[in-house]
């Protein structure tokens, strides 16, 4: 019952669509103002199941309930926004803050959630996977991320890894402009070693953008341009906030290369991991995150934390805040990546 705390932020989100001015401004200020509070009086918790209760939650239908409840909320929560575009006229306060809680679910829900179910094995599972991240333009992601971050992750051939010294700034532009080519690059390769040819429907990636821009364009007709544009807007956010997430899972935790050929395995000090406990029921245990790696088809509730992972010093929220101020993310980070890679 724990995870039905992962319906906090959607609940924000329906307060913004229906209020006015300030308030529409909550779920930012819950997101980024009072959970990171909440966070740091409550404490870690860094328990595991014992085998029993895994066992239990493998059996357990309720996970899959509230994971895929979400998709339903996210896609009402969507039409409702492009509805309240449309019909009704406000003010410049009160539609900033609403894209901005509509960008949250974009990240929040959108991509996040797609994450999760991506890594299933049904086809069901990834078909909502990619559902969800259409519905943030980043429908690549399902290429990249499972065929090229688990691989390449702590790599210089990793967009999404960020290196040590390297601004949150100037990761969003490297990692988004590279994570759209390496998703080509993989699928063109696997097309190239298949006999088939490169530029055809057969392509995933040309798929996956015809789809998208079908997406907009229906938008366009059925909502107007106005609709079109601020759902672009709360897509983009949707992006940057999974992007900052990325940089804050990896950054400066880079592997070794052993020799031309290959780089040292993974290991659970290649990421970040916290174990903050809000964060961790809000995002569905993305939080940890070294565990993920080590088994990615393990669902959310199964995740473990391990003591070799590194670890943050604070939950997710409050490190995506810390990490907008590159000089004092530095000063913090830049130390605790030298002592986990030397480990």
């Amino acid at each position: 019952m724990k995870y039905f705390l992962s319906y906090l932020i959607p609940a924000t989100v329906v307060v913004s669509f229906l209020s006015y001015e300030w308030l529409t401004l909550l779920p930012i200020a819950v997101s980024f103002g009072i959970l990171p509070l909440v966070e740091f009086l409550l404490g870690k918790d860094n328990s595991n199941l014992n085998e029993a209760e895994v066992q239990q939650a493998q059996k357990s239908r309720l996970y899959d309930v509230v994971i895929y409840s979400t998709v339903f909320i996210h896609f009402g929560l969507l039409l409702w926004f492009l509805f309240l575009v449309k019909n009704e006229e406000v003010s410049t306060l009160t539609t900033v803050g609403r894209t901005l809680a509509m960008g949250l679910m974009c990240g929040v829900y959108g991509i996040n959630v797609a994450h999760e179910l991506g890594h299933r094995v049904s086809k069901s599972g990834q078909f909502v996977s990619k559902c969800l991240l259409t519905s943030s333009l980043y429908l690549h992601f399902f290429i990249e991320h499972n065929r090229g971050h688990h691989r390449n992750v702590g790599t210089p051939e990793d967009a999404a890894t960020a290196r040590y010294g390297e601004s949150l700034y100037f990761f969003w532009i490297r990692t988004i402009y590279g994570s759209w080519k390496n998703s080509w690059k993989i699928v063109e390769k696997e097309r190239s070693r298949k006999k088939q040819k490169v530029w055809s429907l057969g392509n995933e990636m040309l798929q996956y953008q015809l789809v998208q821009l079908f997406f907009l364009v229906l938008i366009l007709i059925v909502f107007g341009k106005e609709a079109l544009i601020l759902f672009f807007c709360s897509a983009v956010l949707g992006i940057l906030l999974l992007e900052t997430v990325n940089y804050v899972e990896h950054y400066g935790l880079m592997r070794n290369k052993i020799n031309e050929f290959r780089y040292e395995d993974v290991t659970p000090v290649h990421s970040w991991n916290s174990d903050y406990i809000i964060g961790r029921l809000v995002l569905f245990e993305l939080t940890r995150h070294s565990d993920h790696h080590t088994t990615p088809s393990k669902h959310y509730q199964l995740l473990d934390t391990t003591e070799d992972a590194s670890d943050l010093p604070a939950g997710y929220p409050a490190m995506m805040l810390l990490a907008m101020v590159p000089p004092l993310w530095f000063r913090v980070m830049n130390k605790l990546a030298r002592k986990a890679i030397a480990s």
